[in-house]
Parts: structure tokens; C-alpha cells; sequence
């Protein structure tokens, strides 16, 4: 039968105790990491959050009831035990924060005894990782886990008092609100009172967060729960976490003023890395020039480069057809790579055509100057020469070309360009390269939709010196919207909002709402727009982005408690489930079953 604390208070965390305690009579309790029996004495390993230590029983010291006790200590039993600090008798383990100590034993009590665990609680676990889910609450257990979840609780602790002292105030906003599709779809929450109808969890604050602002709250942040039933992917969540803020009275810079200041404190303190500021700027146009993208990694070189106007009048037709259609030709050196297997480069094309392309064409430089080509027959020797001297290619590289629509284009280097760069280890691991991406598209065109939709959202303002464009050419304005990346991740964006009606009415018509859908849709905060409203602006972090990244993580999965897998589905909690056929009954709700044909 299980024992009791009766009587027992803890004094220590485990691996709070070192050489200043030698000779004090501790009380310590936590989870059993190993036992060994050597015949007269034990040793155990004794963990908790704060570490490991060694506790050492003999029965002269602790009697034979309690020798009995320790010799039924298995892994993962929860134990309580009383003894004195000792320098270690054996070799001090330099691996541990405890090596140089041991706990002699006078008292133990075995506070719950364990099963054995289904895989072993140990960091660095080789488990899969749906079986670690499933008991995730044995995963939790690991050290390198626990330590992970401990250093996010310390970044929001940091980030609540950074923004404190900037003057911000942390205002909760509501979890069940109005259901606004736009963009990504809301989970929907049915009502039992008004039955037929539904909220929404949010997607974010940011109508609550605008609506504080004409409030005259000024500055306000939240640590705050959002929810997306988006399209899944390997590393996203349905329900994720972000540091959200706006401001009043501001512009661009002030936004990114105070995020840098947060950041280059929230780091120094967590990890220890200074970060220089100002952090780099770069403009939408330019990331995608360069980079083909707009959260670029830029650890490592391999720019793209366009090189349209060299093969303009060149006879090969994929590079010419794609240039008559409007697109572009572009194109990537991988240095030293020009004797890249053929069975890589192929590979290398397969990959292409999954971003998106038709094919790939390739150029290898060989040692003695001449070229292997895909293409090289549609092309003088003057034009390839110029092709090369456009690259920078020097004998041993590789060139890699995409040609298509510029967003194919981009979208295929881009990707292809980290591909090769994690295949051949071309960025340190280490290294933390900040940039803020600014000037954003304001709007993009959907082709599924066939009309305009917000790149951000639809409260995002324009550059002001582009607001007569958006009548005459609403896809070359340009956004007052900004992001901060950090090794080619998303960490966080924002943008300065619209205050003025008169723009925010002229927004949804270019997005095609009719004066009668956007009131339906957002009237509460027009309504709020008529009663004076500050300029205005904020921001917003991915919480779980952002501790991925300062953890070292493989995946946000890694620092969230529980998360969900990839069909958003939860292992542990078999999540979601059904319901009783009582509760449907009070919501007013029937489950139709789909039919073969139309799943």
C-alpha cells in the first residue's frame, strides 16, 4: 500500500542541491530514474524537473525496513526520502548538475509504485513519436521535454514584463466570438440557447485587439489562444499560441522599435544570445528577388538571379515561351556541385515539379570549363558564355533554372535553394539570422476565387503614395505590413491598420464585399470606426514558432504540452470523438452520414 507525505515536507528540489549542502539533512522527492542493487547498498537515481540525483542506502543508515523499502524501487516509482548531503564516494559524474554529491538515506517512502513505462524516460528518446503521444504524459516526463517547457514558461514571464515596462497592458479578449470567413476556416461553436446559430473560436485577436485601440487603451498585448481548421500540415497545429499586441498613435518604425528592444532582452536572458540591432530590413520585392521568398534564411548565399534578359533571344523554348507569357527566367549557383550525380540531379528535378514547375533545367560546369547541359544545344556558345558570366559560374558548379510565371518560379528556387543547403550542410545551426521583411503585396489574386483577397487581412493600410493605384492597379499596391524572420521561419507579422473609413470602405470594394456584407461581417467595428479612431498598428508572434527556435526543436510539437498530430486528431485523449446523441438533441444538431460517392 502506497505511503503518505504525513509528516514530510520537501527542502529541495533535486538538482537544487550541490557541495554548499554537504552535511545538511534534506528532504527530497521525485520520480525513480534507476535503481541498482549491489548486494549491501543501493544506488538510485532520483528525478524531477530540476534534475537528477544520487541516492545512496545502506542499512546501517537507514534500517531495514527501509533498506527493505529501496529494494522495491523500480523505474519510475515516486519516492520521498530523508538524508544527509555527502561529497560522492565514487568518481564525480561531470555530466551532472549533482555529480559531486550523494544523498545517504535515513527515511524513504514510496509514495506510488509504476508499471513499466512503455518506452524509456530518457532525452534524446529514439520512440516513436505517435507512441510517445499516446503517453505523452510519460513524455512530459523527459528531461529534455521538460526542460523545453520550462524555458517557454520563462520567455512569457520575460516577454509580460518587457512589455510592462513599455507600457503595455495585458488584456484578455473573448474566446467565443462572430464568425468572419475570411481567409483561413473558423472551428464553430453551436449555440443551445440561440439554436441554429454559432461562434467562432478566433483565429486571432484582431478585431478585439483594433476595437481596443478606438477604446483609448493605447498599448495592449496578450498571450493568447487561436484556432485554424486549416488545410494540415506536418508542423501545424489547430490550436496554437501567440504573443499579440497593438499600439496607438503609431507608424512602421515605432512598431518595429519596441519588437526589437523585446527581442534582443527576451533572448539575451533566455539563451544568452545578444542580438544586434537595428535588425536588417528588406523589402517584399527584394526577398523574393533574391531569395524567392518572403521568409528567407539567409545563413547561406545561393541568391537567385534573374537572367531573362540573357536568354531572351535564345532558341530554347521553355526559357523564350515563358518570357513571351509574362514570366521570368531565374536561376541558381550551387557552388562545387557541378559533379552532382545525375541520379541527385534528377532528383533535384522530381523535387522542382513538386513546387510547382514543368522541369528543371541544369548546367554542370565541369573542371576544365566545359558544360553539361540540359539545354546547351539551343544555345550558341556566345549565349551560354553570357549565361555563365550572369551566374558568377566558375568550373565545378552547378546551375540550376526555373521558368515559368515569377511566382513559380520563386516558389521552385526558393524551395530548392533550402533543399540543397540542408542536404549539404551549407548554414550553421547556431547561427541566429533576424530580418525584417517589409512593403508587402497588400493584395494577392485568387484564382479560385477570381477576385482579390488580403494578403494579411482586410484592415491592413496601404502605402500611402500607392493609394491611387487601388482603382487603376490594385496588385501593385504596396502594404504597411512587416514581418520578422528568423532563419528562414515566419516568426512573427503585423502591419499598421486602416483608421480612415472612407479607405476601409474603398478596401472592401476592391475585395468585392458589397457596403451590405461588410457591415454584416465587421459592423462592430465600423460602427466603432464612426466614433473616432488613432492611427493604429501591431504585431503578432507565433508562441510556438518562436520557442521551436530558441529551443533547438525539430518541431513545434516538441514545445507545446499536448499537441495534436497531423489529422489535428490527439492520441492520448482520442480526440475528437462523438458525442451522446443527448447532447446533439439540446443543440438542435443531426449527423448526416456522407455517402460513398459524395466523400
Amino acid at each position: 500500500m502506497a505511503e503518505t507525505m504525513k509528516g514530510l515536507h520537501r527542502t529541495h528540489r533535486c538538482a537544487e542541491l550541490g557541495t554548499a549542502q554537504i552535511g545538511q539533512t534534506v528532504t527530497v522527492m521525485g520520480w525513480v530514474q534507476k535503481s541498482r542493487n549491489k548486494g549491501g547498498i543501493i544506488f538510485v537515481d532520483l528525478r524531477d524537473r530540476s534534475g537528477i540525483l544520487q541516492l545512496i542506502f545502506e542499512e546501517a543508515d537507514c534500517g531495514r525496513e527501509n533498506f527493505a523499502k529501496a529494494e522495491k524501487l523500480r523505474s519510475e516509482f515516486v519516492a520521498a526520502v530523508v538524508g544527509k548531503v555527502e561529497a560522492r564516494s565514487g568518481a564525480v559524474n561531470e555530466n551532472l548538475a549533482t555529480g559531486a554529491i550523494e544523498i545517504r538515506v535515513s527515511e524513504v517512502r514510496i509514495l506510488s509504485e509504476a508499471q513499466t513505462p512503455p518506452f524509456p524516460i530518457e532525452a534524446g528518446s529514439k520512440t516513436k513519436e505517435e507512441l510517445r503521444l499516446k503517453y505523452r504524459f510519460l513524455d512530459l516526463r523527459r528531461p529534455d521535454i521538460q526542460s523545453k517547457l520550462m524555458l517557454r514558461s520563462q520567455v512569457a514571464t520575460k516577454v509580460r514584463g518587457v512589455l510592462a515596462e513599455e507600457g503595455f497592458l495585458e488584456i484578455e479578449t473573448p474566446i467565443l466570438i462572430k464568425s468572419t470567413p475570411e481567409g483561413a476556416r473558423d472551428y464553430l461553436v453551436p449555440s443551445r440557447v440561440h439554436q441554429g446559430k454559432f461562434y467562432a473560436l478566433p483565429q486571432s485577436p484582431q478585431l478585439f485587439k483594433q476595437l481596443l485601440m478606438c477604446s483609448g487603451y493605447d498599448r495592449y498585448f496578450q498571450i493568447a489562444k487561436c484556432f485554424r481548421d486549416e488545410d494540415l500540415r506536418a508542423d501545424r497545429q489547430p490550436e496554437f499560441t501567440q504573443i499579440d499586441m497593438e499600439m496607438s498613435f503609431v507608424d512602421v518604425d515605432d512598431v518595429i522599435a519596441v519588437n526589437e528592444r523585446l527581442l534582443q532582452k527576451v533572448f539575451r536572458d533566455a539563451i544568452g544570445l545578444d542580438i544586434e540591432l537595428p535588425i536588417p530590413r528588406m523589402t517584399w520585392q527584394e526577398a523574393m528577388d533574391r531569395y524567392g521568398s518572403d521568409k528567407p534564411d539567409t545563413r547561406f548565399g545561393m541568391e537567385l538571379t534573374d537572367v531573362s534578359e540573357v536568354v531572351k533571344d535564345c532558341g530554347f523554348g521553355v526559357f523564350t515561351g515563358a518570357l513571351e507569357h509574362g514570366g521570368s527566367v531565374r536561376g541558381i549557383n550551387a557552388k562545387g556541385q557541378g559533379q552532382m550525380p545525375r541520379k541527385k540531379i534528377d532528383a533535384l528535378v522530381e523535387s522542382a515539379r513538386g513546387f510547382g514547375a514543368k522541369g528543371l533545367a541544369y548546367a554542370a560546369v565541369q573542371p576544365d570549363g566545359s558544360v553539361k547541359s540540359s539545354f546547351a544545344k539551343f544555345m550558341t556558345e556566345e549565349q551560354m558564355k553570357a549565361l555563365l558570366k550572369a551566374m558568377d559560374a566558375q568550373p565545378g558548379d552547378l546551375l540550376l533554372f526555373a521558368a515559368d510565371k515569377n511566382k513559380v518560379v520563386w516558389d521552385v528556387l526558393g524551395n530548392l535553394r533550402l533543399e540543397i543547403a540542408r542536404n549539404l550542410e551549407l548554414f550553421d545551426r547556431n547561427q541566429f539570422n533576424f530580418l525584417w521583411v517589409t512593403e508587402f503585396p497588400l493584395l494577392e489574386w485568387s484564382e479560385e476565387q477570381a477576385r482579390f483577397v488580403a494578403m494579411h487581412h482586410p484592415f491592413t493600410m496601404p502605402m500611402e503614395e500607392d493609394l491611387d493605384k487601388l482603382d487603376s492597379d490594385p496588385g501593385a499596391v504596396r502594404a504597411k505590413a512587416y514581418d520578422i524572420v528568423l532563419n528562414g521561419t515566419e516568426l512573427g507579422g503585423g502591419s499598421v491598420r486602416i483608421f480612415q473609413a472612407d479607405i476601409q470602405e474603398k478596401m472592401f470594394e476592391v475585395l468585392g464585399f458589397t457596403k451590405e456584407q461588410a457591415q454584416e461581417r465587421f459592423g462592430f467595428l465600423l460602427d466603432a470606426f464612426k466614433y473616432g479612431v488613432p492611427p493604429h498598428a501591431g504585431l503578432a508572434y507565433g508562441f510556438d514558432r518562436l520557442m521551436m527556435l530558441m529551443t533547438g526543436a525539430d518541431s513545434i510539437r516538441e514545445v507545446i504540452a499536448f499537441p495534436k498530430v497531423k489529422d489535428a486528431s490527439d492520441l492520448m485523449t482520442n480526440a475528437p470523438d462523438v458525442v451522446d446523441q443527448v447532447q446533439l438533441e439540446e443543440l438542435g444538431i443531426g449527423i448526416t452520414e456522407k455517402t460513398d460517392a459524395e466523400i
